[in-house]
């Protein structure tokens, strides 16, 4: 043990000989003092120290200049500026900008007849702007053409057709049987039909029996498009 400790003893000793020289080391450069001062890294060394507080004051600066620039108040109202406005939020603004004085009162017909005439003002000046856009329009087109006058209507040919009266009981009407004779276009067949029609008969001249000649002609009534022309053969 007592060995150890001489050990320990010895170690020890030479850390307060390794300080001694540390706290001398720092003696010559304080005695140096003036040579570091005359040379530029010496001058340099406090320039950083300079160059720190001014920029720490700068920037305090800019930062409290910020809020205090008009930009973000422009960008603020731009969009007020652009945003539509309600008319009734335009009349109360304009209500609290007017400076002038009041004016009188009025009754009921004096305020009428005021929008009265306002409205007329506004219509005249609504006819006015349509009226010259009709003109550009009109200018835009160039001259319109004449408009050609209405052609000659002529009167459709009438269709007649010949049949044989199968009925002339109703008063002024008889019925008139087409018969129709045709050839089949495939099979070449001679295909015999016949249609029936109502005719009008003003002298109840036409008979059963009897060939006549009908035209077309306009409703007479709901089964009625025919008018009877002339008998052609009475019957036997």
């Amino acid at each position: 043990m007592m060995a150890e400790d001489d050990k320990d003893e010895t170690v020890e000793t030479p850390a307060p000989e390794a300080e001694t020289p540390v706290a001398e080391t720092p003696e010559p450069e304080a005695a140096e003092g003036p040579a570091p001062d005359a040379e530029t890294p010496a001058a340099e060394a406090p320039a950083p120290d300079a160059e720190t507080p001014a920029a720490e004051a700068l920037a305090p600066d800019a930062e409290t200049e910020a809020p205090e620039a008009p930009a973000p108040d422009a960008e603020t109202e731009a969009p007020d500026a652009e945003a539509p406005v309600h008319p009734k939020v335009a009349h109360k603004r304009a209500r609290s900008q007017h400076g002038g004085e009041a004016r009188p009162p009025r009754s009921a017909q004096e305020r009428q007849a005021e929008r009265d005439a306002t409205r007329k003002a506004k219509a005249a000046a609504r006819r006015r702007g349509r009226e010259k856009a009709r003109a550009k329009h009109h200018e835009r087109r160039g001259p319109t053409p004449e408009p050609t006058p209405p052609a000659e209507r002529t009167p459709a040919r009438q269709k007649l057709r010949q049949g044989v009266v199968i009925s002339a009981k109703p008063d002024k009407t008889i019925a008139v049987r087409i018969d129709l004779t045709r050839r089949h276009p495939r099979y070449e067949k001679t295909v015999r039909t016949s249609t029936t029609l109502h005719a009008h008969d003003e002298a109840n001249d036409a008979n059963a029996g009897d060939t006549v000649r009908v035209v077309e002609c306009r409703p007479l009534s709901r089964t009625k498009r025919w008018r009877l022309v002339e008998v052609l053969e009475r019957a036997k």
